[in-house]
């Protein structure tokens, strides 16, 4: 198995150990210490990566009383989980249409309910862990184009006659540019079962929960390869670290987009991509007010979408803009302050205190892709961008599959994602021509 090494989106753009300059940081709550790993070691699980995904089966597993170790190559919460725009969706990344056509009607009906109990699940870990991450009802999702409202309009009545689904209404213009306080939509949909919350806390109230139930957590600790022999005869995986053996029965890998080359598989079907966020100074009332009057948050119509929110101190935190390169731009304030007063002019004096990047997955068909390579080593990934709920949800899933209660992974595993085209040379290319493509298209 090739050894993920020091390179790639680990560590091209952060130090080593190190959570980035973001608000999320600046307001965190009380951060875990956790050890690096050394030496020699057995376990009934082992997890690479501590991010909402490894996390929530680590806690998972733990409770069910496995042996559980989990290893981060940086902190507990340091990658998208603790950088991303909080959304709490209740939904699938695709639309119920969508999937629908590719999978039939009772195959989309289960990928709902699973979409539906991924936000519930992160809002009773939420509630039974008393993790403070300020949870907010509520995301639009705004139309930037008209062509768009009478596919959001159709939606919504879908939703409501065929799923059931009564927290969901459709937004005229009047009302949308009185919720968002912009003239850039046109219409739109509101969820109120849809949330957003403070990322990083929620993720180290996981870690803190993960830890009390008797999960390993070490920090520090990059993988750099696994022997799998439960395909050859065997029973066990060995990962090695650089300072220790870890001899596992089975093998959860939830790197997302950090996973670089330890699972080849994986690797082709699940691409990272750079996104940006801002965060602004706190907001006088009469203007926060102005911006978002009901404080929800906001997801567009765009391919590359605009993403955005109030924080609990009336900070506009606003996500725009993405690459398809390691390395993120050197002025990433500048970078998003276009975006966000596309949409916002009133920001136009607004003091830009925080601007940071992270890396996410995404994959061909937007969907999560769930793999188990071997009896002894199974993934979950490629989020695209929708993975506050379900990655935590994923996490959950892997450890009911190894509980040996197979359904749900089955359903998410059961979807169509192929490798993106071009191989390892050309995909990146082949990917930023196609991106430029959709950007481009959102402007006209």
């Amino acid at each position: 198995m090739p050894g993920l090494g020091k390179k790639g989106f680990l560590y091209s753009n952060d130090e080593v150990g190190k959570y980035p300059d973001s608000y999320y940081h600046a307001s965190a709550n009380t951060i875990p210490e956790f050890p690096r790993q050394f030496g020699e070691e057995t376990a009934d699980v082992c997890i690479v990566g501590a991010g909402y995904t490894g996390l929530s089966a680590a806690l998972h597993l733990a409770q069910a009383g496995y042996k559980v170790i989990l290893l981060d190559a940086h902190r507990v919460g340091w990658g998208a989980s603790g950088r991303n725009g909080g959304q709490l969706a209740s939904d699938q990344r695709s639309d119920q249409d969508t999937l629908e056509s590719r999978y039939g009607k009772d195959h989309a009906r289960a990928l709902w309910d699973i979409g539906l109990e991924a936000n519930q699940l992160c809002k009773d870990l939420i509630h039974e862990h008393a993790i403070d991450c300020d949870l907010t009802p509520g995301i639009i999702h705004a139309d930037h184009r008209k062509r768009y409202l009478k596919h959001s309009r159709d939606y919504v009545e879908k939703l409501q006659t065929e799923y059931g689904y009564e927290d969901i209404r459709y937004l005229e213009q009047d009302e949308i540019r009185q919720l968002v306080g912009s003239e850039s939509y046109f219409g739109g949909m509101l969820d109120t079962r849809a949330a957003h919350i403070h990322p990083l806390n929620f993720a180290l109230g996981l870690a803190d929960a993960a830890h009390e139930a008797g999960a390993v957590i070490y920090q520090e600790s990059p993988v750099l390869s696994y022997s799998d022999g439960s395909g050859a005869g065997g029973s066990t995986v060995t990962v090695k670290l650089e300072n220790g053996t870890i001899t596992t029965k089975q093998l959860l890998l939830a790197c997302n987009g950090y996973l670089d080359t330890l699972d080849k598989k994986v690797e082709a079907r699940v691409m990272p991509i750079n996104n940006y966020i801002v965060a602004t100074e706190p907001l006088s009332e009469s203007l926060a007010s102005e911006l978002l009057s009901e404080n929800h948050a906001v997801a567009d119509s765009r391919f590359v979408v605009n993403y955005f929110r109030l924080s609990a101190d009336r900070r506009m935190l606003f996500g725009g803009g993405e690459n398809y390169s390691f390395k993120f731009p050197k002025d990433i304030p500048g970078f998003v302050r276009k975006h966000m007063l596309q949409v916002y002019p009133q920001l136009e004096e607004a003091r830009i205190d925080y601007g940071w990047g992270g890396t996410l997955a995404i994959t061909v068909s937007r969907m999560p892709y769930f793999a188990k390579s071997s009896e002894g080593v199974v993934s979950a990934s490629g989020y695209s961008g929708h993975g506050v709920a379900m990655a935590t949800l994923a996490g959950k899933i892997m450890a009911d599959m190894v509980d040996g209660k197979l359904a749900r992974f089955d359903t998410m595993a059961g979807l169509k994602t192929y490798p993106f085209p071009g191989g390892a040379g050309l995909r990146w290319p082949l990917l930023a021509l196609a991106m430029t493509y959709y950007g481009m298209r959102d402007r006209l």
